[in-house]
Formats: C-alpha cells, structure tokens, sequence
C-alpha cells in the first residue's frame, strides 16, 4: 500500500493529538476518580492510538529518508522514551499520589517538547526561534 505523505502525515498528527487528549484524561482520572483506569476501554483504546501513532511514524520517517529525519527525529525518539517512562510513573508505578501528579505533569512538558520538535523540525523545539 502506498499512501501518499499528506495522508500518513494527517493520520500521525492526529493520532498524536488524541494520544495527548488520552494521556490528560487518564492522568485526570489517576488524580481524581482513580477507578476510572479499570474500565476497558481506557485499557485499550490508548495502546490502539499509540500503535497507530508508532506505526504512521515509522512509515512517516521512510518517507523523509535519512536527509529528511537528521537530528530531529532522534530527538522525539529520546523525549518519546521519557514520556513513556514518565507516563508509567503517572499511570502506573508511582507510589503516592503526589509523585504520579508530579510525573504527569513532567510527562505533559515532554509531550509538548515532542510536539515543538516535530512542528519545528528542531531539536530545540518551541524554542527554536529564540535561539
């Protein structure tokens, strides 16, 4: 199948909002209505999106080829881990909840990174243009 770049491009941008929009729901229910998680949708519906996500990404970045990836995309790929690991911390492995609050918030600062990266196409993201 060969979608054009504009299509997988679009399906990626808009995987990545709903992923954001995921994360501050699920973030939202850890912080205040924790019983919320159990439900099985809010199980697999993000793993889906992210699937989704990784796998328009991937395509996205065979697309550009190397020239059209350097430097910034290994950056999303390093801010992408420490969102997961942080996410994991918020959702799932924080002791207390001020540590899981804290790690959200900390999870939500490096998805915008992410984003300012991909937007930008720089490893400085939203503060590209300042520097």
């Amino acid at each position: 199948m060969d979608l054009p770049y504009s299509t997988v491009k679009s399906l990626h941008v808009g995987a990545a909002g709903l992923t954001a929009c995921l994360f501050v729901l699920r973030a939202a229910a850890m912080a205040w209505r924790p019983e919320y998680l159990t439900r099985r949708w809010v199980k697999f519906l993000p793993h889906a999106v992210d699937t989704l996500l990784m796998l328009s990404g991937v395509w996205i970045a065979f697309q550009l080829g190397a020239a059209g990836v350097q430097g910034w995309l290994p950056a999303k790929l390093i801010g992408l881990v420490i969102y997961i690991v942080l996410g994991m911390v918020a959702l799932k492995r924080g002791r207390t909840r001020g540590r899981r609050i804290a790690a959200a918030l900390l999870a939500a600062i490096v998805l915008a990174y992410i984003f300012g990266v991909a937007v930008t196409k720089s490893v400085w993201g939203p503060l590209a243009g300042w520097i």
